[in-house]
């Protein structure tokens, strides 16, 4: 992996403080920890503070006020302070107090250009604030125009940067568009002053034909392509595309995309040996070769039977005949030796005879 190179100072304006804040405007719905460079009167924001290229940046030059922030917050040693601008207030989470007075002296010495009186500084303190206007005012004087009026000419986002431009040198950008002839032979890069840009090409007559051209920034925005006639174009994509454009597309930019695996890969160690080697997925294997990837199947759901009480076996009843359907009743008279006269009654049927029912009377 190659090395991260450090933040370019030397194209920064004058740094006079810098730490990790947890900033929070009015579009952020959740306070971000960026770590923040107060460079020249602007505070540029950096995901990380070995980060070459800021992600955010905040003009002082309408500033207003900085007060405290009442609200405690969850951590009991961090203190909150609000910076408010022309544009809208934002609110900045700092480790502790101490911190916190640091930052709104620098803030306020070098929007207005003059220590304030109303913070608790040591006199150490104040002295380095002294130091930070004086350095202010003879950065002002000294810069042109277009520098004091904005500060992305230092820096600028990769973001607003088109696909060809390379963080090269004039020398190497030659090397770079001889070994890549074949990909293009245009491509946009750093100027020397560092608040410019420079456009390279090459191409090939009776020799190899290489130029460079300015790029300059200009006052009111937008940039000029140094040739004569001047070409005025409002965004570095405008003047790629005029280059090639005017050109009948002759000239190519030169955009090298990062190589990407083709194949997925993983490290495995052996259960018996412990031993590491470079693994790939089953359905890479060859025997499997050709046969795409499935998912694993989804589990189905099983729906739940409620339970019911059992039910009953129904009785089985002997099938009615015309023979059975019917009962008779018979009644006998029965006198016995004692003349008690006696009733038998007999229920038969009409096929079946049963036994008889006696009643005495």
């Amino acid at each position: 992996m190659a090395k991260r190179t450090r933040r370019p100072r030397d194209q920064l304006p004058n740094c006079y403080y810098e730490g990790y804040m947890e900033k929070r405007s009015f579009n952020d719905e959740t306070s971000r920890k960026l770590w923040t460079a107060l460079c020249g009167n602007t505070l540029f924001f950096f995901n990380d503070k070995k980060d070459c290229d800021y992600i955010e940046k905040l003009d002082l030059s309408g500033f207003i006020s900085v007060t405290d922030e009442t609200r405690q917050d969850r951590n009991l040693d961090a203190a909150r302070f609000n910076l408010r601008l022309k544009d809208g207030n934002i609110k900045f989470t700092v480790p502790n107090a101490e911190v916190r007075e640091f930052w709104k002296g620098y803030i306020q010495a070098v929007a207005e250009l003059a220590v304030p009186t109303s913070l608790n500084l040591l006199p150490g303190q104040i002295h380095m604030l002294k130091e930070a206007v004086q350095k202010e005012k003879e950065r002002k004087q000294n810069s042109p125009p277009s520098a004091e009026t904005s500060c992305s000419s230092y820096v600028t986002l990769k973001a607003d940067m088109p696909a060809c431009y390379h963080n090269v040198s004039r020398l190497e950008a030659e090397l770079l568009l001889e070994r890549e002839a074949k990909r293009g032979n245009l491509l946009l890069r750093p100027g020397s002053d560092g608040s410019s840009f420079a456009v390279s090409t090459r191409q090939d007559l009776e020799s190899s034909l290489v130029k460079h051209y300015r790029v300059i920034r200009k006052h009111d925005g937008g940039f000029i392509i140094d040739v004569e006639p001047k070409v005025i174009c409002d965004t570095l994509h405008d003047a790629i595309s005029y280059l090639v454009t005017s050109t009948d597309g002759a000239l190519i930019p030169l955009i090298i995309e990062e190589p990407y695996e083709k194949k997925l890969s993983y490290i495995s160690s052996d259960n018996e040996n412990g031993e590491k080697s470079v693994q790939q997925p089953s359905f890479l294997q060859p025997s499997n070769k050709g046969t795409p990837p499935s998912l694993p199947p989804k589990p189905e759901k099983t729906q739940k039977i409620p339970l019911m009480p059992p039910i009953p076996v129904p009785r089985k009843l002997l099938p009615s005949s015309a023979s059975t359907s019917k009962l008779d009743l018979k009644v006998k008279g029965v006198t016995d030796p004692d003349n008690q006269s006696r009733f038998n009654f007999s229920l038969l049927p009409t096929s079946v005879k049963s036994e008889c029912i006696c009643i005495q009377i």
